[in-house]
């Protein structure tokens, strides 16, 4: 009778065990990772240079995560300079605390380490992380962002058969350092030393343009098999032509929004911008294939020596690849790419998070609140330094945080007073921010003055392409606005002499960045702050950090061993969880 009263009762707190297992971990996960930002040297295009390194990999580790889950990265900045991280298409629900941007963050120093910690909430898509201050994207430092679908919602393809990323970007021999010093000078980057493709320079398709010896992406793949591709431009200034020779790309999404699925035998990808296709592996492989990212919008010369050329290998490929690479688009046909760009649609009828102004997913019956017409011009004599500026103005950061500023009531730091239009002004430098209206409808129209591509990213948000045309926006332009499926994303091209219209739900308390993703046209002050502050006291809305960073006039409050602290020194969340139970069971157990 004992025993079987023992038993029991070991039976019953084996039972209560599980049930208290299941209770901790029925909430969102949490993901760790543990990484250090490091030069490191690599040779992208035969020549010995200094790269930025994340966990010594160029480019850097996946975040693979799914949607709701919890993201904690700690950075450890071995860099000689400060360092920030953003997270390029992430919301940040209610925590632009997390953005890594110079006006949500003071920077990393170096030697110190911080810890980010935010939530992918009702997100799903393809994105990527980059390093915000100084030009050192133009280093490297960059790497990609998966959100899965949770299991329960499904997703409007069937299932690949692999998933693989690609990063392409223009490229320098020269440092992030050297680069930002021509710029200040007021001179033209000119025409990149080459186009990478994850990391590395091109294949030899042509002996004469592709020196012997450059290390090179190959791909591999299985036959009859469907990939889906996550292409990216992490580039400094170039928009890119994506393509693979002889094969089809159905699109099916862009930075985090289903897109009604469409075929192409080509993309123009403009600098910022992510897209997903499925691709299938139909053809004989009698040879290799190429895989092509070329310069858009540049001379037939500057063409031909910067292509980016990776393989994509069939496990039963009868030989290498050889001649032409796959024809671009036409220089000359302006329209090209801006009829391409139109053709990009929302699939609305697809079951995932996505942007849901006002509770009605029919945005273009919602009533504007806000207008703002930004207008661009090229690289000008401000104040005696060589600025770009939006509406007359050129940001300037200043020591002290936006957000900082505004969660202690320091004053002096910003301006609530940036213009809804181009004044007809001498430029000047200023830190002046949007104040937009929490829960309102903004339309923003980007007219690009200067005579290349600009591309154009708001933090914080997804908004909807709208419209887009050449020539200068008026009123009437409203009439050829896409009211019902235009694509909702975080970065837009606006090409030279053009407009482009997006219209934004500012449902997302914070301060968030609105800036040219061209590296260029940022440094040189081409970025401005949206503020939208709920005037109600929201508990959800996530509050200052305790391991936040202070600098400017808050310094005072820094406290210098906070930050040297090593997250991973300690278990996770869930194991210190896993460790209590297991001590209650062991005590139950007597």
């Amino acid at each position: 009778m004992l025993i079987r009263l023992t038993d029991n009762w070991c039976l019953l707190c084996f039972t209560l065990f599980l049930c208290l297992i299941k209770v901790s971990l029925a909430g969102d996960p949490y993901v760790f990772y543990d990484w250090t930002v490091s030069y490191i040297t690599a040779s992208p295009l035969g020549v010995k240079q200094q790269v930025i390194g994340i966990e010594g990999q160029f480019p850097g580790p996946i975040l693979n995560v799914t949607t709701n889950w919890n993201v904690v990265v700690n950075i450890k900045n071995n860099l000689n300079e400060p360092f920030l991280l953003t997270w390029n298409g992430i919301q940040q629900r209610k925590n632009s605390w997390q953005d890594g941007v110079s006006g949500t963050n003071c920077p990393i120093p170096p030697g110190w380490n911080w810890t980010y910690q935010f939530q992918v909430k009702d997100q799903i898509g393809s994105f990527f992380y980059f390093p915000s201050l100084g030009f050192q994207r133009a280093s490297g430092g960059y790497g990609g962002i998966i959100v899965n679908n949770r299991d329960i919602i499904p997703v409007p393809f069937g299932m690949p058969d692999g998933d693989i990323t690609l990063f392409i970007s223009d490229w320098y021999t020269k440092s992030h350092k050297e680069l930002r010093t021509v710029i200040e000078r007021g001179i033209s980057l000119g025409a990149p030393d080459g186009v990478l493709i994850n990391g590395l320079g091109p294949y030899q398709y042509d002996n004469s343009l592709v020196a012997n010896g450059i290390p090179y992406q190959i791909i591999h793949v299985l036959p009859g098999r469907t990939y889906r591709f996550r292409v990216h431009n992490v580039g400094i200034s170039t928009s890119l032509n994506f393509r693979i020779q002889n094969h089809n790309m159905v699109l099916i999404e862009t930075e985090g929004s289903y897109a009604v699925q469409q075929n192409y035998s080509n993309m123009d990808i403009h600098v910022g911008q992510s897209y997903s296709f499925l691709v299938t592996m139909d053809q004989n492989a009698s040879s290799d294939y190429y895989i092509v990212a070329s310069p858009r919008f540049v001379n037939s010369s500057t063409l031909a020596k910067a292509s980016g050329v990776a393989i994509l290998h069939y496990s039963n490929s009868q030989g290498p690849a050889s001649g032409p690479l796959p024809e671009p688009p036409n220089e000359l046909d302006t329209s090209f790419s801006m009829n391409q760009a139109r053709s990009i649609r929302w699939n609305v009828s697809a079951g995932a998070a996505r942007p849901n102004p006002q509770g009605s997913f029919r945005y273009g019956e919602i009533t504007v609140t806000d207008v703002y017409v930004i207008l661009n011009r090229p690289v000008e004599l401000v104040d005696g330094k060589w600025r770009t500026t939006l509406n007359g103005i050129s940001y300037i950061a200043p020591s002290t945080p936006l957000k900082l500023a505004q969660q202690f009531k320091v004053p002096g730091v910003f301006k609530l007073d940036f213009p809804t239009r181009f004044m007809n002004r001498t430029a000047k430098v200023d830190t002046s921010v949007i104040n937009g209206t929490f829960k309102g409808f903004m339309e923003i129209i980007f007219q690009n003055n200067d005579n290349f591509v600009q591309s154009y990213h708001l933090d914080g948000y997804a908004f909807f392409v709208v419209g887009m045309d050449y020539g200068v926006w008026t009123e009437n332009s409203r009439g050829t606005y896409n009211k019902w499926d235009g694509v909702a994303r975080s970065t837009t091209q606006v090409f030279p002499g053009a407009w482009t219209a997006i219209l934004v739900s500012l449902d997302n308390p914070g301060m968030w960045n609105l800036r040219s993703q061209n590296l260029d046209s940022w440094y040189l002050g081409q970025e401005v702050y949206v503020s939208v502050v709920n005037p109600e006291n929201d508990d959800s809305e996530v509050q200052l950090p305790p391991n936040a960073i202070y600098c400017g006039v808050l310094s005072s409050l820094q406290k210098e061993q906070a930050q040297r602290v090593k997250f991973s020194a300690a278990p996770s969340m869930g194991k210190r969880i896993n460790i209590v139970l297991l001590a209650i069971f062991v005590a139950l157990l007597g």
